[in-house]
Parts: structure tokens; C-alpha cells; sequence
């Protein structure tokens, strides 16, 4: 019995308007999509002239039996679909029924298909869709179409086509993301004769990835690999080292389905928002799987925009998917793992007999000769300091330690004991630099966290000891950690310190009421997200009631915006609301909390004591989220010694 029939009319209305065969492009991706769909692990595209002059596709597929071959290039005829709840669990690419037939209605289309089961192949040969012969024909397992003369009856839309070179990659492109979202099956690509793609089909992303866009392209990529609420998140993604001018190369699947969402977008470039320049962006090949329920693909007749049943779990997975993949490049935690797989082991760090030992003694410099002794502030910025993952806190000027009489010595280095702390004051301390412009402003700060006991870090992640060198041109901070030498930016971490804590200190409930109330007119998608969500901006400092249609009228904004066009500031949220990004500050906001960390933090060139710079690293090492400034710019820069020893040429 056959496997295509044709669907009632009830279920093909429910089938959105199927798509017009406007370029070649158009018909290799249904014919694709087929070949995947019936079970092939190779498939070969040719195209001459971009495909205008003819187009073959062969797979080794599981082939049409001969009865089915007619029935094929009927309108609504599929072996996918049955009945109309069918539609709610497509796991296919194709399920339409109609790419065959709109194919054969404006060319000369030949079809040789065999299934294993028959000794024979089936051939169709059909122009202007009317079918010219059916025979048998002795032919491999699989189907081969046979495209020529496109819109050879049609000129009117032969002559909107582009040249044949245009043409040609845009059948590239089309071949590119099938191999990218099926790395199991093998791609190859010629045209006019000329091999262009050719996927090993072993079933890793990044050998697809590699053959696709090359080596240059594959090495800057980082894996990802994540799941929460019930979605989950798989692929490459692009360091933040690494960027583009444009959206161009941002690649998103839905369980292998190529789609163009706004919404993946705008979640993965807040999961790079302040890791990369204004006007940058990064690239990606990433597939979101789910339940096939839980999307519908059935929305526009290209195939390539979807619906989520959740578009916040979806969101969540993809920032929270590029946040984890990020945290990979990290170069200060990767200098802590190591630490602690040292730790593990027989290395220099066990003469350290006991943690009290770690942390009471601190190198002092070498022994005057005069038998005198240095201040503790003439220490050398050779001492190590412990880093731990513990709550960043404001810097401070620490009052120097006393010398005291030696312990012991150790070599040529003498060590002291320092003073017992002094009790934990009651009140939070002070944010550092705390301009008196700001509290002008209304702007006010909340207390600090207090910082976690160091008896409490966890003993599978130990503290990170590092050697703190010096300071470079009174901007790069030079410490080394575990065989790497690292350079921080002072200015660009510190800033990146103030930013983050204003942005949780800033008291953004505090309102300002304006004189005279601004009217603004919304379009119906923004004024739907503004109602939807009029809780949150209430409590971002919001309040604005329905103004007539389509209208809103702004009573109050937040404090620290009465300055700013309350219009603007209002429609810039709705954007934002819209394309699903979790942050919804406007950009008034966050260029106002970057101009004041920037006036705020330290300058390049400042001098700054060696305590200083010790307290900076910590606090940087302690936040994850430290690793770039508010614009982009990286903070800290590696280079391990191996790479030292091959530059001097101690090792090849």
C-alpha cells in the first residue's frame, strides 16, 4: 500500500499558504529537506548557471515506491501528515505536500526514485507539471530529481532573477545551514562543475562548522552545551575575543530546523552585553531543542520563523547557554582550576603546612645589609596575596603593619606575623570614590554583602595564590599565577567594579514627577508589552496610564532619568520588551551609570599603592562577571610560560 495520500481539504486548510517558487534557492531547500526527511546519510546538489539551467539532487534515502511516484506531485499529497493534530507534533522539515508539485509547474522536473524493497526504480518525467512519462528504470537506492529550465513558461519571473554567481550562493547558503544543522549526513556541493562543500557527515558540529566556514572561523568558537526548563541549548558560539560588524553569522536551529528568531538573537547578544564593542556582534551555530508541542513551525510558508509555546523558558536557555560557555574563556578561573588540580597533587605549594601557615606569612623584601629594617611600606610587590571567591568589596587604604620581630627566616627573605584584623565595623563601608555629584543626583547606595568566611570556601575549589609583580606605565597591573603571567587593566576593571555596583545601588524605584505629563503613541505590539508588563516598570519608576488610542500618557520616570525624554526613554523599554531581552534598562540608563563609573574609577596613570592593586585583583577575581569593561574592552590578558619559553626561544 502507498505511503503519500492526499489530504481532505479540512487539513490543508490549516496548512499555511504554501511558498511560491521565486529562485533556485527556493527549490534546492525543499528537495533538501525531503532527502533529510527520508532518512539519508549523503546527499549530493549540482547547479548549473545558479541553478537556472538545472539543478540535481541525489540522496540515498529510503526512495518513493512506484505506486507513490504519481501521487507525488499532487497539490497537498504527503506521507507526513494525516490528520489535522498531526500538525501540533511536526518532527519533519517538510510537510506541506506541495514543493513537488509547485517545482513541476515551472520546469522540466525528471525523478528516478528506487526503495530497496523493489528490484526496480520508478521515472517520472513531467514539464509545466503535466506528467510526459512513468516507467521503470534501473537506478541506485535513493532519489534523484532532475531540475532544467527553470521558469522556461513563466519569463516573467525568470527576468527578476539575480546573476547566475548571485544565484549561486544563495544555493550555498542553503546548503551551508542544512549541513550545519544535520552534521551526521555528508554534503556535497558543485557548482558549474566545481566542488564547493563537501561535510565529512561523522556527526560532530565542528567538523561541519570547519568544512562550512573554515579553520579561522572554527577556532574562535566555544562548545555549548545546556539545558533548564525543559529546553536545551547545544552547539558553538563565539568568544568574546572574537566578533563581527553584523548579525550575518548568528546561526539558530529549533530541533535542526534553520529559523530566524528574534527572539534567540536578543537573548544571545545579553548574554555578550558588555563582553564585546558597541557595534559588534558575535556569531554562533546553536540548536534549541524541545518538544515538538511546544513550538509551531506551521507560521510563515518559507519554514523559517516559529512560534514558542514559552518564549521566556527559550530565552532563558540561550542567555543562560552563552553566559556558561563564556565563563570557559574566563582566563583568571582557568588559572584557578589549574591551582587546583596542582593542589592535588606533590607541587611547590605543599610546604605549606596548614592554612593558617598560608595565610600568616607575607615575604617581606631582602634583608638590608646595614641590619636595618624596611617600613612594611617598602615591601617588595613580589608578596604573594591569597585570592578567594568571596564578595567583592569596595577598595580601601589599609593602614600599614608595623614591623615586628622576625619569626623565622627563609633564605634571604624575612617573615612577620601582621597585627591581628581589627573587628568587623557595624557599619557597611563606604563605596569607593563616592563623588558628592551623584548623591546630588538622588543617587544613594545600599550596603554591601557581607563577605563570605574564608573557613567557609568549598575544599574542592581552593584559594588561587598569585605573586603580585608590579604595575606597568601606572595602568597594567603584572602578577603571575600557576605559570601564567597576567596584565590587568586597572582603569577597565575598576569600572567595570562601579558599574556593576551601581546598577544594584542605584535605587531606580525612586521617581521623579513631571511638571507636565508627556503623551506618547504606541504602536499596538508596544503598547501590548507595556500593559503586560507594567508591574516591572512601575518598579524600574514608571507610572503612565492609557491616553486615547494607541496612546500613553508618562506621569513619572525614575530619578535618575528626569533629565532624559520621557517618550524616548518609554518606547526604547518597549523595544526591548518586545524582542525578549532580559534586561530592559533604557540606553539613557546604562550610558548614564557607564559615564559615572568612568569618571569614578581610577585613571591609567594614577598611582596606585601596591595594596591597592592587590585589593583590585581580588574583587576581580572574585566576580565572574569582571572580565570586560562597560564597553566591551577586555580587562585581563594571559601569557602562560610556555608561551614565554617559546618566545625566547627555550623551547620549539
Amino acid at each position: 500500500m502507498g505511503k503519500i495520500n492526499v489530504l481532505d481539504r479540512n487539513v490543508a486548510e490549516l496548512i499555511a499558504a504554501g511558498e511560491v517558487i521565486e529562485r533556485p534557492a527556493s527549490i534546492v531547500k525543499e528537495l533538501l529537506e525531503n532527502a533529510i526527511d527520508a532518512g539519508s546519510t549523503a546527499v549530493t546538489v549540482e547547479i548549473r548557471r545558479g541553478g537556472i539551467s538545472y539543478i540535481r539532487v541525489t540522496d540515498n534515502g529510503s526512495g518513493i515506491l512506484p505506486e507513490d511516484v504519481p501521487a507525488a506531485f499532487l497539490r497537498h499529497a504527503t506521507s507526513k501528515l494525516r490528520l489535522s493534530d498531526d500538525l501540533n507534533f511536526i518532527s519533519t522539515l517538510g510537510f506541506r505536500g506541495e514543493a513537488l508539485a509547485s517545482i513541476a509547474a515551472v520546469s522540466r522536473l525528471e525523478l528516478t526514485s528506487k526503495t530497496r524493497e523493489h528490484p526496480f526504480g520508478t521515472a517520472i518525467l513531467l514539464e509545466g507539471g503535466e506528467q510526459v512519462s512513468l516507467s521503470e528504470a534501473g537506478c541506485p537506492d535513493g532519489t534523484t530529481i532532475q531540475v532544467r529550465d527553470l521558469f522556461y513558461n513563466v519569463p516573467a519571473r525568470l527576468k527578476f532573477l539575480r546573476r547566475d554567481q548571485s544565484e549561486a550562493n544563495t544555493v550555498g547558503g542553503v546548503v551551508d545551514r542544512l549541513a550545519l544543522s544535520h552534521p551526521e549526513i555528508s554534503f556535497k556541493f558543485l557548482s558549474d562543475h566545481k566542488l564547493r562543500l563537501h561535510t565529512p557527515g561523522d556527526g560532530k558540529l565542528l567538523s561541519a562548522i570547519h568544512a562550512v566556514f573554515g579553520g579561522d572561523f572554527s577556532s574562535a568558537l566555544l562548545p555549548v552545551d545546556y539545558g533548564c526548563g525543559g529546553v536545551s541549548v547545544k552547539g558553538y558560539t563565539s568568544s568574546a575575543s572574537s566578533s563581527r560588524a553584523n548579525r550575518s553569522m548568528e546561526h539558530f536551529f529549533v530541533n535542526s530546523r534553520y529559523i530566524r528568531s528574534k527572539l534567540c538573537a536578543a537573548a544571545l547578544e545579553e548574554g555578550y552585553k558588555n563582553s564585546l564593542m558597541t557595534g559588534k556582534y558575535p556569531f554562533c551555530v546553536l540548536n534549541v531543542e524541545l518538544p515538538f508541542e511546544q513550538v509551531d513551525v506551521n507560521v510563515h510558508p518559507a519554514k523559517t520563523e516559529v512560534r514558542f509555546a514559552d518564549g521566556g523558558a527559550v530565552t532563558n536557555a540561550v542567555y543562560f547557554a552563552v553566559k556558561s560557555a563564556l565563563s570557559q574563556e574566563d582566563v583568571l578561573r582557568a588559572a584557578r582550576e589549574e591551582a587546583g588540580r596542582a593542589q592535588r597533587i606533590p607541587n611547590l605549594l605543599s610546604k605549606f603546612k596548614s592554612q593558617e601557615a598560608e595565610q600568616s606569612r607575607i615575604p617581606l623584601s631582602p634583608r638590608p645589609s646595614s641590619g636595618e629594617e624596611r617600613p612594611y611600606a617598602a615591601a617588595p610587590a613580589s608578596r604573594p596575596v591569597i585570592l578567594r571567591d568571596r564578595q567583592a568589596e569596595p577598595l580601601r587604604e589599609e593602614p600599614p603593619v608595623p614591623p615586628s620581630a622576625p619569626e623565622e627566616a627563609e633564605e634571604e627573605y624575612q617573615f612577620i606575623r601582621p597585627a591581628p584584623p581589627p573587628p568587623p565595623a557595624p557599619a557597611a563601608p563606604e563605596p569607593p570614590h563616592p563623588p558628592e555629584r551623584l548623591r546630588e543626583k538622588g543617587i544613594t547606595f545600599v550596603p554591601e554583602p557581607p563577605a563570605v568566611p574564608e573557613e567557609a570556601a568549598s575544599p574542592e575549589e581552593p584559594p588561587l595564590e598569585v605573586r603580585v609583580i608590579g604595575e606597568a606605565f601606572r595602568t597594567y597591573v603584572i602578577f603571575e599565577a600557576e605559570g601564567t603571567l597576567f596584565l590587568l587593566d586597572k582603569h577597565a576593571a575598576h569600572e567595570r567594579l562601579l558599574f556593576e555596583r551601581l546598577k544594584r545601588s542605584v535605587a531606580t524605584d525612586q521617581r521623579q514627577i513631571l511638571l507636565k505629563p508627556a503623551v506618547v503613541h504606541v504602536s499596538p505590539e508596544e503598547n501590548q508589552a507595556l500593559e503586560e508588563h507594567r508591574s516591572l516598570l512601575e518598579g524600574m519608576g514608571f507610572v503612565y496610564e492609557e491616553f486615547g488610542n494607541n496612546a500613553l500618557i508618562v506621569r513619572e520616570v525614575p530619578l535618575v532619568l528626569a533629565e532624559c525624554d520621557p517618550a524616548e526613554l518609554l518606547l526604547d523599554t518597549a523595544g526591548k520588551l518586545i524582542a525578549g531581552k532580559r534586561d530592559v534598562s533604557s540606553d539613557a540608563y546604562e550610558r548614564l551609570l557607564h559615564s559615572m563609573a568612568c569618571r569614578s574609577a581610577i585613571k591609567a596613570g594614577d598611582e596606585t599603592s601596591l595594596e591597592e592593586l592587590a585589593e583590585l585583583l581580588r574583587m576581580v577575581y572574585a566576580n565572574g562577571e569582571i572580565r570586560h569593561c562597560p564597553h566591551g574592552r577586555p580587562v585581563a590578558a594571559a601569557l602562560t610560560k610556555r608561551e614565554i619559553e617559546k618566545l625566547f626561544g627555550r623551547i620549539q
